[in-house]
């Protein structure tokens, strides 16, 4: 496997999304600014409504509440959304295998086995607890499930979740969580090039639509991100 600080590794699929460009710094950083403009954008019309109702007229602050409720609750499904990408998907026996710790399938189980050869130690017992895989990377921490990836940026404070999928749909969960474990270490600026950004945001937002086992891997990553020292603007190479 050609190493991902020597430029040579290259994911095949991005061919399929010549229009996308590759992520970097920048653009992870101008990702983060659309996701808080669009927020935004949502969310102080509300606030404005409300507060100019509660000037013009107390009879108002009612109607006022629940714009403000309104504003409450649009960023929370968006935080719920990215909250679905650590949702173990397949057969009710591979869900199962993930809530009790055993394999449900000898297929799993095999697959299982190969994840675990993937990862150390403090990893293994990790996805044994959540379901989900825990990779340093240049831009901050993964969490890896079998569809999706949550990216915690150094410091721990912003995530960006994504969803993305392997194209062998009938692969046990373990297994696909592998297959995007192994792209993500071959090429991680190609990687979340190919995944869909379906939220970014303040972690504490995402942690409160979380399971309590997801919830716990993420604490684990935000440790993690904390000690990864942020990339300079001109840090773009790749």
């Amino acid at each position: 496997m050609a190493s991902l600080e020597s430029g040579a590794a290259t994911l095949p699929e991005l061919a399929r999304v010549p229009w996308r460009d590759r992520t970097s710094e920048a653009t992870l950083r101008r990702d983060s600014r659309r996701w808080t403009a669009c927020t935004a954008a949502h969310t102080l019309p509300h606030l404005a409504t409300a507060g100019a109702l509660a000037a013009l007229n107390p009879l108002t602050v009612p109607l006022g509440a629940i714009l403000l409720g309104h504003a409450w609750v649009v960023p929370e499904l968006y935080a719920a959304r990215g909250a679905k990408v650590t949702r173990v998907t397949g057969r009710p026996e591979a869900k199962a295998a993930r809530v009790t710790g055993r394999p449900g399938t000898q297929a799993e189980a095999v697959a299982l086995g190969l994840l675990g050869d993937l990862l150390d130690h403090r990893a293994r017992e990790l996805h044994a607890r959540s379901g989900l895989a825990l990779e340093p990377g240049r831009f901050g921490a993964w969490l890896l499930g079998p569809s999706g990836a949550i990216l915690v940026r150094p410091g721990g404070r912003i995530v960006h979740c994504y969803c993305v999928r392997v194209t062998e749909a009938q692969l046990p969960p373990s297994d696909r969580t592998a297959h995007l474990l192994l792209a993500l270490r071959e090429d991680e600026a190609g990687f979340a090039t190919l995944a869909n950004l379906v939220f970014a945001g303040v972690t504490w937002r995402l942690r409160r639509r979380l399971a309590g086992s997801a919830r716990s891997a993420l604490e684990e990553a935000v440790r993690q991100a904390r000690a990864i020292q942020p990339a300079g603007p001109g840090d773009d190479s790749r």
